[in-house]
């Protein structure tokens, strides 16, 4: 079972919970040593006494405030505790908010609260009525020598507490290049938001924590272990223009990527590119069709020559230059030169 952090009680009004608290997370980042690069020896580093330079043991190191320069007022983890006993045993409830209203920036690090010893049912009940009204606890907390602003939360089975940061520590966005407001201020079109809802609609899904971790550090570990079988365990990589970050090209055709991404997705996202398609086929049934000129009548020599010309391709593939004199009707020529003939017997 994880070792308690602090024992104490949530307050508010006349309600006293006895809890202790827990470490809600962990850290799982890369364990790398420091080197000297002259000879890959690990680097070290010591507490020492700054007046005659020898290393000082934990046993022998206490804390202290700086009054004044180079004096100090010792202050003993008792002389901590007794500045405010209250304080340091208890979360103290100030106001219930809700918690749509305490921006993301505030948040800074949960930790898990589990009812003391006989405060099961109080407990309970602040957990229900937290959640049930969709209300946050703001409280105040000391930790080792720091007050924190706090929010208690209810979460599925207990409550959570996480620390916040005051509102002078939260710096202003102000100075910072962002868009306007809204949509027609930036100039999106309502075809551009309904693609891109169409777009988080196929990516939608239940979150599942389990399904994400650390890439990078996989990543990592597999170059460690290609150095260490190519025997390159002492080479120093150099930087490289492959590693440079490049800078990226403007969007022109924002519905373009966001028809490209529709199709790319799996599940929902092919679904709802499939409805575009849809949609657009729906949009080119409904226009007009285009109106076609009439055709020239027909003659009895042009329907030969048309019978001949498809009877010839039938048979055998032709050149463009056949082709072109089988298209050319023989019977017209006939006719005007009898005509002709005729002509000269009158004038004879």
């Amino acid at each position: 079972m994880a070792r308690s952090l602090w024992k104490g009680a949530i307050s508010f009004g006349l309600v006293y919970i006895p809890v202790d608290l827990y470490s809600a997370v962990k850290t799982n980042e890369l364990d790398l040593t420091m080197l000297d690069k002259r000879d890959f020896s690990p680097i070290g580093f010591k507490r020492y006494n700054k007046g005659n330079n020898k290393e000082v043991a934990w046993d022998n190191i206490i804390k202290g405030y700086e009054y004044t320069a180079g004096e100090y007022v010792v202050l003993s983890d008792e002389d901590l505790k007794r500045a405010n006993v209250k304080a340091t045993q208890t979360i103290d409830i100030l106001a219930f908010v809700n918690a749509e209203d305490v921006p993301l920036t505030y948040y800074e690090t949960p930790y898990y609260l589990a009812p003391g010893r006989g405060g099961d049912k109080v407990y309970a009940l602040l957990r229900e009525t937290l959640r049930r009204s969709g209300r946050i606890g703001i409280a105040t907390v000391v930790i080792r020598t720091k007050q924190h602003l706090c929010a208690l939360v209810a979460s599925e089975d207990g409550i959570i507490m996480n620390t916040l940061r005051y509102a002078d520590e939260i710096r202003d966005a102000e100075g910072l290049d962002l868009p306007a407001k809204g949509v027609k201020g930036v100039g999106i079109t309502d075809k551009e938001l309904k693609m891109a809802l169409s777009l988080v609609e196929g990516m939608s899904e239940e979150w599942d924590p389990s399904q994400y971790h650390d890439t990078y550090k996989e990543d990592v570990l597999a170059l460690v272990e290609k150095k260490v079988k190519a025997g390159q365990t002492k080479s120093i990589t150099m930087p490289s223009k492959e590693t440079e970050a490049k800078p990226s090209s403007n969007v022109i055709d924002l519905v373009a990527l966001l028809k490209q991404s529709l199709g790319n997705k799996p599940g929902k996202g092919r679904k709802a590119a499939a409805d575009e398609e849809d949609e657009s086929e729906d949009d080119a049934d409904e226009a007009p069709a285009p109106k076609l000129k009439k055709a020239p009548p027909r003659t009895s020599s042009s329907r030969t020559g048309s019978a001949r010309g498809s009877a010839a391709s039938r048979a055998a593939p032709t050149s463009g230059a056949a082709k072109a004199a089988a298209s050319k009707p023989a019977a017209p020529k006939k006719a005007a030169a009898k005509s002709s003939a005729a002509t000269r017997k009158k004038a004879a």
